[in-house]
């Protein structure tokens, strides 16, 4: 099994490499209050992908909050952006803060993610050159996880601007842009392999889960009590 990233020190990614952001200024209008706090197995959903991103040895920033989030994690403001933009002022905001040439973008409503899939993002962005890296599950992209190149962000930017679409289509101008490669990773191939799992041993398919209802997050928690009474 090969190693998913090339510049590690005890566990950690190299800043110079990659930063990690864990995208928190949704509106949560369908969750009826900020799901950034809304807890999952006790644990504020913010901190759960903090904890993923710290996993996969990233630094981990919030970018954007509708709370007072500064105590999970530091917080950079998305100013300008509102809906429909959506995240991608987030996208924005964590480009040009950041010194490293990767960003690693997760969003707050994905807690079921295992941190292994951040680290072969990241290491399928390294090997390819791709301006932007996200992954497929039975052949649908996902916009999050994302890992995006720091020059990405003037195209990103102009995509923003221009209200034309959400991240995956920014990303993917931000590519044709800049004459680089968009790319996509087959969740299921890995798996198949034997390079991804989940620790608590969920399929594929629920690592994707968006916590964006009341119901949404009654399904994640049946699906984690279910795994941890097999175990």
């Amino acid at each position: 099994m090969s190693r998913p990233a090339d510049k590690i020190e005890g566990g950690r990614v190299e800043d110079k490499l990659a930063a990690g952001f864990v995208l928190a200024g949704g509106q949560s209008s369908r969750m009826g209050s900020d799901k950034a706090l809304v807890e999952l197995g006790g644990e504020p959903l913010v901190a759960r992908s903090l904890n993923i991103l710290r996993q996969a040895g990233l630094s981990a920033t919030i970018a954007g909050a509708r709370s007072e989030l500064s105590r999970f994690a530091p917080v950079i403001d998305d100013a300008g952006g509102a809906p429909p933009n959506g995240p991608l002022s987030g996208v924005c905001a964590a480009l040009e803060s950041m010194q490293a040439e990767y960003a690693v973008f997760l969003s707050v409503d994905m807690p079921l993610l295992p941190s292994s899939l951040i680290s072969y993002l990241l290491h399928r962005a390294q090997i390819t050159g791709a301006v932007a890296v996200v992954a497929s599950v039975n052949g649908f992209g996902q916009t999050f996880p994302a890992v995006v190149r720091k020059d990405a962000l003037s195209a990103v930017r102009a995509e923003l601007s221009s209200g034309k679409g959400g991240c995956l289509h920014a990303f993917r101008a931000a590519a044709d842009q800049l004459g680089l490669p968009f790319a996509t990773l087959a969740v299921e191939n890995l798996v198949q392999a034997g390079q991804l799992q989940h620790p608590a041993g969920l399929p594929a398919a629920f690592w994707f889960l968006n916590v964006n209802t009341p119901g949404d997050l009654e399904r994640a928690e049946t699906w984690l009590s279910l795994t941890h009474r097999v175990s």
